[in-house]
């Protein structure tokens, strides 16, 4: 199974025998490109074959890819179709690589016997009907991850499996938004993920990304399996993306002459420059191939871009349908140019009607443009999980936990989404939440005069529990003020592990003085912060003045008044 462009094999620097996440047992080398290098393995725990995709040292060392890495392989471990090569695993481990140990993140893949579409078509040109059906099964395969909220971002033969059988897989699904959202440049994401000749114009343009930028790249895979190269080289990858945002490609038929009407409308339609005047969906360019494959002109609409316009199943350029309209009807027509006053009204209409428009859009449009089916993912990053849950399930949307470690977001809020915020769902789809189990490991949180329910936010946030709670009598701290935690201050905790809290009662015990002294009370009663008011009575004295009687014993709330009396003769 080879993943990308193979370039001639390195030593591995992994051994035969070296088991991954004390699981996965590496076996032969199988290839490797910018990105990855790839091996045949086995899931001791499950004993099957299994492709085991190492990713390169010079990614490993970016956190924010790591981290990236992990949650879009999680996404795509979700997708399970014929037409999809499964994810089973991700993780990361120590790998000897030339600078030394390193960890290198990995993904463990389903094994598939076969070659990838870039290797197939190198040793074999494809037939027109085997070309379609290798797209058609890719745009099967879209359509099912595009339903999911997943978009690939690197169609490209390479990506491709064609398995002993004939049948179509496509993989690495969410690895290239892990690479491109974590590169700043065209030149560093073209690098990686290999050709730029598959990139839409606006992955080019650096703009948002969504499922119509695959239907651009599988149009360029179409017109290389049926032309026999792609529509845009050049000697960088940034002369090859100017060429996919400002020129035209030419018509498959001018390169191979076999090649039908039909499908060069549909490969044209396909790579326009404009993402709304090209396929919307998967399907929608599915079912055209399927039409123009039969050798029926598919309904298309026109734009008055294109380069090529088709009338009647006949290709058309502009200048000659120009000529064609000036021939119908038997010689040339003239037309007078319209006079310079009706000119003038005519802007001035337009600009009037442009106006109006505007004004419409701003003070009396509906603001909800959008169909009543429709949903737009909401920002829930660093939200609290019930919040969060509750916000989707407003909106008709299917939130789907999944629980994570991470320093940075507090335990129980959310990391992120996926698809994320600004995405349009439809109601009823599913949205995966990724929620903060906290740091793997954590200090015991500083005490700082903290309430119970302070503290316990304090700890929870840190992926700690709170175990028991016990009240101590004080005098000076509030009720509920935290007075001491077990274990102390600092201790590091594993994710989930309590924390014993000590609070204050907010009470002091008040013991029972009478016939006590009066110097002894006054020091049995000293440092319980009590409002205390000793009354002499006329009475007969006694040696050292006991206490006659007392206004309250035993447990008091803070500062409580308390009245002694004794006798003064």
């Amino acid at each position: 199974m080879s993943t990308e462009e193979v370039d001639m094999p390195e030593t591995a620097d992994v051994g035969a025998q070296r088991i991954l996440a004390g699981r996965y047992a590496i076996g032969e080398f199988i290839g490797q490109g910018g990105m990855a290098t790839v091996y045949r393995g086995t899931d001791t725990k499950l004993g099957r074959q299994v492709a085991i995709k190492i990713m390169k040292a010079d990614l490993a060392g970016d956190e924010q890819f790591r981290s990236r890495f992990r949650q879009e392989a999680r996404s795509a471990s979700r997708m399970a179709h014929p037409t999809v090569v499964r994810v089973f695993d991700a993780g990361a481990d120590l790998i000897q690589t030339p600078d030394g140990p390193k960890q290198l993140p990995f993904i463990v893949m389903e094994y598939v016997e076969g070659t990838n579409l870039r290797q197939l078509v190198a040793e074999n040109k494809l037939s027109q009907a085997e070309a379609c059906r290798v797209v058609d099964s890719v745009l099967t395969a879209l359509e099912y991850s595009h339903r999911a909220g997943i978009v690939h971002r690197d169609i490209k033969p390479a990506n491709i499996m064609i398995t002993t059988t004939g049948q179509v897989k496509v993989m690495d699904f969410g690895i290239a938004r892990a690479v491109s959202e974590t590169s700043s440049t065209l030149q560093q994401t073209t690098a990686i993920l290999g050709t730029a000749a598959y990139f839409s114009p606006e992955q080019a343009k650096g703009e948002s990304i969504d499922a119509r930028t695959d239907l651009y790249s599988t149009g360029v895979l179409l017109y290389e399996l049926l032309a026999g190269d792609v529509p845009f080289r050049g000697d960088t990858a940034v002369a090859v993306a100017y060429q996919h945002v400002s020129e035209r490609p030419i018509a498959p038929s001018e390169m191979n002459s076999e090649i039908t009407p039909e499908l060069d409308r549909v490969v044209l339609y396909g790579l326009a420059k404009d993402r709304a005047k090209r396929f919307q969906t998967a399907a929608e360019f599915r079912d055209a191939l399927r039409t123009a494959a039969r050798g029926e002109m598919p309904k298309l609409a026109t734009h008055a871009q294109d380069a090529v316009l088709f009338s009647g199943g006949d290709e058309v350029s502009e200048s000659d349908l120009a000529l064609r309209q000036l021939s119908e009807g038997g010689g040339t027509r003239t037309q007078s140019r319209p006079p310079v006053m009706w000119t003038w009204a005519a802007i001035l209409t337009i600009g009037a009607v442009i106006i109006a428009v505007v004004f419409w859009l701003v003070t009396l449009a509906p603001q909800q443009f959008l169909p009543d089916t429709s949903r737009e993912v909401p920002s829930l990053v660093d939200v609290k999980r019930t919040t969060a849950l509750d916000t989707l399930k407003a909106q008709d949307l299917k939130p789907i936990q999944v629980d994570e470690s991470n320093d940075d977001v507090a335990a129980g809020h959310v990391i992120s989404t996926d698809p994320e915020a600004g995405t349009m769902l439809s109601v009823g789809d599913t949205i995966t939440v990724f929620i903060s189990t906290g740091p793997e490991t954590a200090e015991v949180p500083e005490i700082n005069h903290m309430s119970l329910e302070e503290y316990t936010e304090a700890i929870e946030d840190l992926g700690l529990s709170v175990g028991l709670v016990t009240t101590i009598d004080d005098p000076v701290q509030k009720k509920d003020r935290v007075l001491a935690v077990v274990p102390e201050v600092g201790t590091k905790l594993e994710s989930g592990e309590s924390v014993e809290i000590r609070i204050s009662s907010g009470q002091v015990d008040v013991r029972d003085v009478q016939g006590q002294p009066l110097d002894v009370a006054r020091s049995m009663l000293a440092n319980l912060g009590l409002n205390e008011v000793y009354t002499s009575e006329d009475c007969p004295s006694q040696p050292g003045y006991p206490i006659t009687s007392q206004s309250v014993v035993g447990k008091q709330p803070q500062g409580t008044s308390l009245e002694l009396k004794y006798c003064s003769g």
